[in-house]
């Protein structure tokens, strides 16, 4: 029987394997298209084969050189951007097992706004390293302000109080945030941030941010499967040997660098983190070594599908990516209260 009982587990395991990577393959292939398709639309009109040339090939012209500068580092962009957020909202709702965590529903993206704001108006010629470096401080005194809330009651995180305290710290930094812009005179310069969007990306702010979100992944990746044993039992993680309070301090430290950096690039994105892993659950299940992997996909292609929508739906306009993303995740949150967080089991 014991034989029988190890090998049946053993099969049970490989056709989960070969389930998981089908479905990772079919995501890979829906994000290539997806990038393909945000290449291509835009105010300029181009083709695929520019697109082809513009990556794997030296040739110049008016339409390659667009892409080739100015769409292709934004739809770079918003993969990361998109990636980042995903991951980091997945690892939160891991950790405190609240269906509602995101990082811009808990402080993270208005506690980095507001640093940022700071640093522009106290350091006129801050670079860009030193604004990022700025917003993760920010994200994490943006966190350590909620969650320190929520600690000041028995039962403080609860699901509603925490986000019920994410929006009264968020509202409270967005507030000191447009102070110090008006009181400086650089509400111009912090808008670039809080509106949301990818105009004006470049392959330098690229080559800054990406180490870091690439790092904050891998971390994830390598704690997947201790996330996991924290997202069903903390007790049962204690007793199973493992350092629970270590793990959770470098995931926490890893969920600031992952939503620092998307505030550095991008500015305010709330919802992705809060869509994405909810919808990698009914695909993937409640294992975090299949959902982060699968949400860095997911995200990536929800910004790719996002960033084409704002920059097609009023050409030559731009409709801020930020309002595409909360038009679509409002409704979702609101579905997720009304079933009480029950969508997350």
């Amino acid at each position: 029987m014991g034989f029988l009982h190890y090998f049946c587990r053993k099969d049970n395991m490989m056709k989960t394997s070969i389930h998981f990577s089908l479905k990772f393959i079919i995501g890979l292939i829906l994000l290539v298209g997806m990038f393909c398709v945000s290449m291509v639309f835009g105010a300029a009109s181009t083709s695929l084969q520019d697109v082809w040339q513009s990556i794997f090939t030296g040739v110049k012209s008016d339409s390659i050189n667009i892409l080739r500068e100015l769409r292709l580092p934004r739809e770079v962009a918003a993969m990361l951007v998109g990636a980042a957020l995903a991951v980091s909202g997945a690892i939160m709702q891991g950790i405190t097992r609240n269906p509602l965590a995101d990082p811009g529903l808990l402080g993270l993206t208005s506690g980095a706004n507001a640093a940022l704001a700071i640093s522009l108006a106290l350091i006129p010629g801050i670079n860009y390293f030193g604004i990022t470096i700025a917003c993760f401080i920010g994200a994490a005194v943006g966190a350590v302000m909620v969650f320190g809330i929520g600690a000041t009651k028995k039962g403080g995180f609860s699901p509603l109080r925490i986000v019920l305290a994410g929006a009264a710290v968020s509202a409270f930094l967005y507030a000191v945030a447009d102070g110090v812009g008006i009181y400086f005179k650089i509400s111009k310069d912090v808008s670039m941030w809080t509106a949301g969007g990818l105009i004006g990306t470049s392959w330098s702010q690229l080559q800054m941010i990406t180490p870091f979100i690439a790092m904050g992944i891998v971390v994830a990746l390598l704690l997947s499967r201790q996330l996991t044993i924290l997202s069903l039992n903390e007790e049962v993680a204690v007793g199973l040997g493992q350092k629970t309070t270590q793990t959770k301090t470098i995931l926490f430290i890893v969920v600031i660098l992952l939503a620092g950096a998307s505030v550095a690039l991008v500015g305010n994105m709330a919802f992705v983190g809060l869509m994405v892993p909810h919808i990698v659950r009914s695909i993937v299940g409640t294992d975090y070594r299949l959902i982060i992997p699968m949400s860095v996909i997911a995200g990536a292609f929800l910004m790719l599908i996002a960033d084409t929508i704002g920059r097609t739906i009023n050409i030559p306009y731009e409709t801020p990516v930020a309002a595409i993303i909360a038009i679509m995740g409002l409704p979702f949150f609101l579905v997720i209260v009304r079933k009480g967080g029950r969508i997350f089991q």
